[in-house]
């Protein structure tokens, strides 16, 4: 058990994740809090008296009153003294070249009576703008221990740790005394629930109804209170906000200087760049294109070494075991099926990487503000534009990022269309057809052919989900307008540690969540695609001999006798059983298999046909799943089955299928019914299907 839990606490883009990496290092973990789907970070923290300390970073928030999901656990957390997560010390994070708005946070914390510290983080850019701070005098006005950092450098991190190890002092008086809004009121909520702190009153007789540690029976006894007091939360709580800006803007004004106009106008300078109605979006597109096409040319000798090693391994392994099943299922199950994860492990990294830079550079806030614009006429809140922009990473936590939009409907409409956005687990899918389908060719001398055509696929995704959107806003009919408010934080140059542990953390997910179910299907897959039912199954022997004559060599027979065995098989069967509704579309049997297998996760398609191909395959055949792919002969026709016409329709199709177990999941749990996800399975089937049938029949 730790000796101390401290929680980090600050407004969104105050440096504060940068300080928790900082502290923390690989040291951390990532969960949920109690009876919520929240993500919680915490770390491990070893102080210089030689205690450890459980540090906690809480979600993003400008004020103690939530407006999402996300900001409400802060509450929950601090309010709540029975909370697992309820902190000894708290540290606010501050960003001290834009102090007047962050101190509001840190009042109202204080207040509390929480042990604290502030921390002013970023000081070299206040110092960059010219911003001369009285540290000595700030934290005298504050009363609080204050630490300015540079979480970028690392300035300051070890005055912050010796001061976790000593004993911090909690205010006598408030900051602001709340007395003066509900003196009554808080005084009867005190006496009821046994409080020694008027501003913990204030909270309860403010938030009730959002406390959910709070039972029915204390819900009604603070309704009463405030009935019988003629308390009235919202225009208390504008006051009492109103009168702390005042103390605030006081106490900045005795301890700050002003800004260098010339420092200030820079950020703005570029921003005219980054946000102008043309230039912004070929700048944005332009970055697009450099990631598609990166993960194309960069990913390439790092994937063929995965490849090689992999199937080098697995020779090795089939050469030292003795042949049996145990040999088959480790060869042709678990190391074909972890082919599929690992060598796609270089294109993730390349795009989490890029996703985290810019986030880190201050670039993607002025994304998502720029593309709130073109959102906004396609009926979707401006707030979508951050889980839509999240979704091209994963769906997953980008349908857990619609909280931050208020409005229900618009959240609904939100988590409805975001699944379309082309997610990491579409890209080993894409990057396979691609490289089947389309040539390694320049265009223009520059371009890439296949990183221009991923990034098609992508603005497929992304149309699809604008227009879904369109369409769902005349059905769920969504009246009011949505608002959209985000702060666009200071250009700087991104800290490549914290790019370097968002490609650990992302990456390692992809390998651990994705990987465990893709080996699992393999090795079902396997058994299902090395048995089967019936006669023809089991004297397979004598059929093949029977069909091939008199005259044949022993290698014709095994890959004879593989071939039968699979087609025979009960994943055969099961294939063969819904070859006639996928037959439109170029598929056969065997990628019939591979898309049931995929609504287990869409990568999983790459593990299925390793597995198929690898059963299908001669013993001594040493070339890759994607050489297989490419062998492989359509026995209608003679011709080979991934032609651009199969390519193509599967690769529409798997950029629109709702084929994510994990999505649906999250989406009835986002939801709270089945509804939803039903419907939204069966719309994206339905719009996967009739899409891949007319891109076959072009390409045909």
């Amino acid at each position: 058990m730790p000796d101390l839990t401290v929680a980090l606490i600050g407004n969104p883009n105050s440096g504060k994740t940068t300080l928790f990496n900082l502290l923390t290092g690989l040291n951390q973990k990532t969960g949920n809090f109690p009876g919520v789907t929240v993500d919680k970070k915490t770390g491990t923290l070893k102080l210089p008296d030689g205690k450890r300390a459980e540090l906690v970073d809480l979600p993003g928030t400008y004020s103690i009153y939530p407006k999402t999901l996300d900001e409400q656990i802060v509450q929950e957390v601090l309010l709540d003294e029975k909370h697992p997560q309820h902190p000894d010390v708290i540290v606010v994070v501050a960003d001290a070249s834009n102090l007047k708005r962050n101190l509001l946070l840190f009042t109202q914390i204080r207040d509390l009576n929480i042990p604290c510290l502030l921390v002013l983080n970023m000081i070299d850019v206040a110092e960059k703008r010219k911003l001369k701070i009285d540290l000595r005098s700030l934290s005298i006005d504050l009363g609080v221990k204050i630490i300015p950092t540079n979480s970028r450098s690392g300035d300051g991190i070890s005055l912050l740790k010796q001061a976790l190890t000593e004993t911090i002092r909690v205010p006598k008086m408030p900051f602001y005394n709340v007395r003066e809004l509900a003196d009554q009121t808080i005084d009867d909520i005190r006496r009821e629930f046994s409080l020694d702190n008027d501003y913990r009153a204030y909270q309860l007789a403010q938030q009730n109804l959002k406390l959910t540690y709070l039972g029915e029976e204390e819900h009604n006894k603070i309704e009463a209170i405030k009935n019988e007091n003629g308390f009235y939360d919202v225009p208390t709580q504008s006051k009492e906000t109103l009168e702390r800006y005042a103390l605030i803007s006081d106490i900045i004004d005795r301890n700050l200087s002003e800004e260098d106009p010339s420092k200030r106008a820079i950020n703005a300078k570029i921003d005219r760049v980054t946000t102008h109605p043309i230039f912004g979006y070929a700048i944005f597109l332009g970055l697009l294109l450099l990631i598609f096409q990166a993960i194309f040319a960069w990913s390439e000798a790092p994937m063929t070494l995965i490849e090689d090693s992999i199937a080098g391994f697995g020779d090795w392994v089939k050469g030292v075991l003795p042949e049996g099943i145990i040999n088959d299922l480790l060869t042709d199950g678990i190391i074909a099926g972890l082919a599929g994860v690992l060598v796609f492990i270089p294109q993730i990294a390349i795009l989490f990487g890029f996703i985290a830079i810019m986030e880190e550079s201050g670039y993607m806030s002025r994304a998502v503000f720029l593309m709130d614009k073109l959102m906004r006429k396609f009926g979707l809140n401006g707030k979508s534009v951050v889980p839509l922009i999240s979704g091209m990473a994963c769906a997953i936590p980008a349908i857990m990022a619609t909280r931050n939009i208020d409005g229900w409907k618009d959240r609904l409409i939100t988590i409805f269309v975001t699944p379309f956005m082309s997610c990491s687990a579409r890209l080993p899918v894409y990057t396979i057809l691609i490289g089947l389908v389309v040539p390694n060719e320049p265009i223009w001398g520059f371009f890439n052919l296949q990183g221009l055509v991923l990034m098609g696929l992508y603005l497929l995704g992304f149309l699809a989900a604008i227009l879904s959107a369109w369409v769902m806003g005349f059905i769920v009919k969504a009246k009011h307008r949505g608002y959209f408010v985000m702060e666009l934080p200071s250009y700087k140059v991104p800290k490549w540690k914290n790019v370097g542990l968002t490609i650990y953390e992302k990456t390692g997910t992809f390998v651990l969540e994705a990987g465990k179910v893709i080996i699992a299907i393999s090795i079902i897959l396997w058994v299902m695609a090395s048995y089967g039912f019936g006669d023809k199954f089991e004297n397979a022997e004598e059929n093949v001999k029977t069909q091939l004559g008199a005259n044949y060599t022993e290698e014709e027979y095994d890959v004879a006798l593989s071939a039968y065995k699979l087609e025979h098989s009960m994943a055969g069967s099961f294939g063969k059983f819904i070859e006639p509704t996928i037959e439109p579309l170029g598929y056969d049997w065997k990628i019939g298999i591979a898309l049931i297998t995929s609504f287990a996760a869409r990568e999983v398609f790459v593990g299925t046909m390793s597995t198929i191909y690898s059963i299908g395959a001669e013993d001594d055949d040493e070339v890759t799943i994607r050489e297989r792919l490419r062998q492989e002969i359509n026995p209608k026709t003679g011709e080979p089955m991934y032609n651009k016409a199969v390519g193509f329709s599967l690769m529409v199709f798997y950029a629109f299928a709702m084929q994510c177990m994990s999505t649906l999941a999250i989406v009835y749990r986002e939801t709270k019914g089945w509804k939803w996800p039903i419907i939204q399975t069966v719309y994206m089937s339905a719009v996967a299907y009739i899409s891949a049938f007319i891109a076959y029949n072009i390409f045909s």
